[in-house]
């Protein structure tokens, strides 16, 4: 039976040594001289950010009224066609808004159950006429959507 003394490689007294012990420590100087040149610059910088601006914006006077009339043409599902709530002949249309409406476009508006012919003669009519129609729609409701 064979013993080994001093380490058990043989060596007669000798140790070996197998490069450095790995450092288990954190080094805080980098961190502290980063948390030093912010604190620096935050220093700097802080009286910058009381300082503004002096701007004059423009005053401006309470209106009631500001609004225009639009030309809105409304058709309903029994055939009756109106602009701005006043009933009208769809063929007076075109003349009408080009008197009361120059140069503006019209919204048109019609029921869902209103009979596609009429809303095609009126858009027609319109765009015969050079003025530009601008379709009015309601957004479908969360619940209509859960329910198709």
């Amino acid at each position: 039976m064979a013993i080994s003394v001093n380490g058990g490689n043989g060596s007669s007294g000798r140790r070996r040594s197998y490069g450095t012990p790995a450092l288990s420590e954190i080094n805080v100087t980098p961190f502290v001289d980063v948390v030093l040149v912010l604190l620096i610059i935050f220093m700097i910088t802080a009286h910058v950010m009381e300082v503004g601006f002096q701007v004059d914006v423009p005053k401006t006077k309470y209106v009631r009224e500001t609004a225009r009339e639009l030309p809105v043409i409304h058709m309903t599902r029994d055939g009756d066609t109106f602009l701005n709530d006043k009933a009208i002949n769809i063929h007076d249309i075109s003349s009408t808004v080009k008197g009361r409406f120059p140069g503006q476009a019209v919204y048109l508006r019609a029921d869902r159950g209103a009979t596609w012919d009429l809303v095609a003669q009126v858009m027609s009519e319109l765009a015969d006429s050079g003025i530009q129609i601008n379709a009015v729609t309601q957004p479908e409701d969360s619940a209509e959507k859960r329910a198709r």
